[in-house]
């Protein structure tokens, strides 16, 4: 790494011309490194900044002294190379690092900009900011809920998602209460603004993320840890080397060049690489399979992973309803479903493409009904064929005073599975049931069982109920299981984990994951769900697969070993060289090369990285 052009004649090898460009190295851009050893000293401490600025400056003034004895040994080029690697290492690992702002934002632009509220009988647009507590609001089909509050008159679905992560719409009638940002899919309604401002739901979201994120603390460098103990042993021995050598041979310059010789040898060159280079090595291949680590710290803190808390929706499941189950009574599979099929052609709830697409799957012919009427909260009636259709669950069926008693048992067993049961009749006789639901992803349970056998605690948290909530789990093999959550909960029970001491990880995909994603120790965002929950989190699972968090933590395992094995590298040359140099049979020169070796060594040993098999 190091060496000397003394015997290639050009302005490079002239000594002022060194000093010169050394000098702003030294003092301009590596400023920061003794400002960082006052501040450390000061504190009691000693940190790499203090290695790095006592072993830079060893070189450094050894040189000027050289210069102005015309001993033709500098060696400036030494201080620079050193302060210019450390700091492109730092570089790197910043580059790497997400911006709080970006997630900020992001849940931000999710608010209306605008709401329509009654004044004086009047409907009225006004900016959302202008909205008062109290106001009364009208919402159509596909606007977004400005504010908190209570309908007062009407009916809807709202896609909740935002909030819940729960892909199926909510119904809603008067009295219930509606949340700002959210989606009204069907139907217009009146409601009363409960919260406004800062006390709306997405700002409480909004304030958990900025106050989660600004109290993460940087993680505790192993190297500024061996640096604590090495930096002050080391200046010790160069001042006895000093001392001890004047008192026995006399002489000034070799008392001097073998104290700088075990100063310069005990130079983090080489322990400067040694976190760096792993760790962008490590972060490279990550990112090769689709695991993307916003900086080191993440991934030395994976490896540490005492507890993984699940998201249920878009993390084990898929996050959209599927077709699962086909019951027809006195009527063929296919008959069913191109009855229930051309029943949904024209609804718009996400419930009708599940059966939609199944209907697609079987390749049948569609046509749409003669008379279609959606109604909200319950299903559809319709004429088909001349036929009346009705589809939808049991409210319909009650309301259309259908028979259901004879299905009872089917009903039951569809959603103690965790299931939405849809009834179809004909002519005011059920002919079959469709279950629907939101399925777990093929390789989520082979995950949770390998989380479970490297003895990680595996915890399941949802907004969605009890039942769904333990049917998903019992399937998976999670036994922990927290349901009915908010999203100011979720990070409440993350919070709750860690106050026992434990390393938490989070893992989820929805905007409501974002704020217990930033209070988790490391946050692994499904990078198929909400941007938000992507920027929020520190590992980014593009693939959408659970597997890829068994991944990440093997990942730092092996990351983590090669630091250790470079920290040992980094420091076994300079250790076994200092008494060598101390004794006067180092010169710095060789000093030098003993440097340049280890960090050969460190960064070969990093590069054994990039053969690691992730993905086996």
């Amino acid at each position: 790494m190091f060496f000397h052009m003394a015997n290639i004649k050009t302005i490079l090898t002239n000594g002022y011309f060194q000093l010169a460009a050394a000098t702003i190295v030294q003092f301009l851009i590596g400023m920061r490194f003794y400002k960082g050893a006052y501040h450390s000293l000061k504190g009691g401490g000693a940190n790499m900044d203090v290695l790095v600025s006592t072993g830079t400056s060893a070189a450094y003034f050894y040189s000027i002294y050289n210069l102005f004895r015309n001993v033709h040994e500098y060696y400036f080029e030494a201080s620079a190379i050193i302060i210019t690697l450390i700091l492109l290492g730092k570089y790197m690992e910043a580059v790497a690092k997400g911006k709080t702002s970006e997630a900020i934002k992001k849940l931000m632009d999710l608010k209306a900009k605008t709401a329509k509220i009654i004044r004086d009988d009047v409907e009225i647009e006004i900016p959302i900011d202008e909205v008062s507590q109290g106001d009364i609001l009208v919402v159509r089909p596909g606007e977004k809920i400005p504010v908190d509050g209570i309908i007062i008159q009407g009916t809807s679905s709202i896609d909740e998602s935002m909030l819940t992560g729960e892909s199926i719409p909510v119904d809603k009638k008067t009295g219930d209460q509606v949340i700002g940002a959210t989606i009204n899919k069907y139907g217009s309604f009146k409601y009363k603004a409960t919260k406004v401002g800062k006390d709306t739901a997405l700002a409480q979201i909004i304030k958990l993320v900025e106050d989660a994120q600004v109290s993460k603390a940087p993680v505790q460098r192993l190297a500024d840890k061996i640096a604590g103990v090495f930096v002050p042993t080391v200046v010790a021995i160069s001042i006895i080397t000093f001392v001890a050598t004047f008192l026995y041979t006399g002489d000034f310059s070799i008392a001097l060049i073998n104290s700088v010789a075990v100063l310069v040898i005990a130079c983090p060159c080489a322990l400067g690489l040694a976190t760096p280079t792993a760790i962008m090595v490590g972060t490279g291949k990550g990112a090769e399979n689709g695991i993307l680590i916003k900086g080191g710290e993440y991934l030395e803190k994976a490896h540490k992973l005492e507890v993984i808390v699940l998201d249920k929706t878009g993390t084990i499941t898929k996050g959209k309803p599927e077709l699962t189950d086909i019951k027809p009574y006195n009527r063929s599979i296919e008959e069913l479903m191109q009855t229930a099929a051309q029943a949904e052609m024209l609804s718009e709830h996400p419930l009708s493409k599940a059966v939609l697409n199944k209907a697609k799957q079987m390749k049948l012919d569609l046509k749409e009904p003669e008379k279609f009427e959606a109604i909200p909260g319950k299903g559809v009636n319709c004429i088909i064929g001349g036929n009346n259709i009705h589809i939808g669950n049991q409210k319909l069926m009650d309301f259309e005073n259908i028979n259901t008693s004879e299905i009872e048992g089917d009903i039951k067993q569809l959603q103690k599975q965790g299931k939405t049961a849809i009834i179809v009749a004909e002519n005011r006789a059920v002919i079959g049931i469709i279950g629907i639901a939101d399925v777990v992803k093929e390789r989520s349970k082979e995950a949770i069982n390998k989380l479970l056998k490297m003895n990680i605690d595996v915890y399941m948290i949802t907004g969605d109920n009890e039942r769904t909530a333990h049917s998903i789990a019992e399937q998976v093999g999670i036994k922990n299981v927290i349901a009915d959550v908010l999203p100011q909960d979720k990070s409440n029970y993350v919070n709750d984990i860690k106050k026992d001491g434990k390393v938490i990880g989070m893992v989820g995909d929805g905007i409501n994951d974002a704020p217990a994603l930033a209070v988790a120790d490391v946050g692994f965002a499904i990078g198929t769900g909400a941007d938000v929950a992507v920027e929020a989190a520190d590992i980014t699972l593009m693939r959408g697969n659970l597997m890829d968090v068994v991944f990440a933590i093997e990942l730092s395992k092996k990351t983590m070993r090669t630091i250790k094995q470079n920290l040992f590298w980094a420091f076994i040359y300079n250790i076994a060289g200092i008494p060598l140099a101390a004794l006067g049979y180092l010169n710095p020169m060789i000093a030098g090369g003993a440097m340049a070796f280890s960090s050969v060594s460190v960064v070969s040993n990093s590069l054994r990285l990039k053969r690691y098999r992730l993905r086996k």
